[in-house]
């Protein structure tokens, strides 16, 4: 093949630290609009973003030329800045827990999951994060440590 084409789809989790409640609604739409950006400047497009008080969901299209630790880190960083900033939420403690999780997701689940991050606050109001967490990685049989995975 004489040119590398990829499409990658990535569905992607992580919470503050300690799940503090540090990402309030009149905040949140500008966070996301945030990242978005990140992810642009990486060139990993991102498709959907969205969560609750405590966590965000992002589903974008993984580069080529960018590991996914590198994408996970920079976006993190960045809106973590961002966060404590005036123009986020000017919390200066706030911060990422140091995990994620990450699960591939198919061309043909893509319009599921968006729909799933697009519905997040109807979501948590039946299922809190950690169960929503066991959830997937139960779904895409990733084994864990309960012991470790919550910070």
């Amino acid at each position: 093949m004489g040119q590398s084409r990829v499409h990658n789809l990535i569905h992607l989790v992580y919470s503050t630290k300690q799940r503090k409640l540090w990402i309030p609604g009149i905040v949140a739409e500008k966070l996301y609009a945030y990242q978005a950006g990140i992810f642009k400047a990486l060139d990993c497009g991102a498709i959907a973003i969205g969560g609750v008080e405590d966590h965000v969901h992002a589903l974008f299209a993984l580069s080529k030329n960018i590991a996914l630790k590198d994408v996970v880190q920079e976006a993190k960083k960045g809106s973590s800045k961002w966060m404590k900033t005036a123009l986020g939420s000017g919390n200066p403690e706030f911060t990422w827990q140091g995990g994620y999780g990450a699960f591939s997701v198919s061309h043909s689940n893509l319009k599921a999951v968006q729909r799933y991050i697009d519905n997040q606050a109807e979501h948590h109001r039946k299922v809190g994060f950690q169960d929503e967490l066991r959830i997937l990685f139960a779904r895409h049989e990733i084994e864990f440590d309960e012991r470790y995975v919550w910070d």
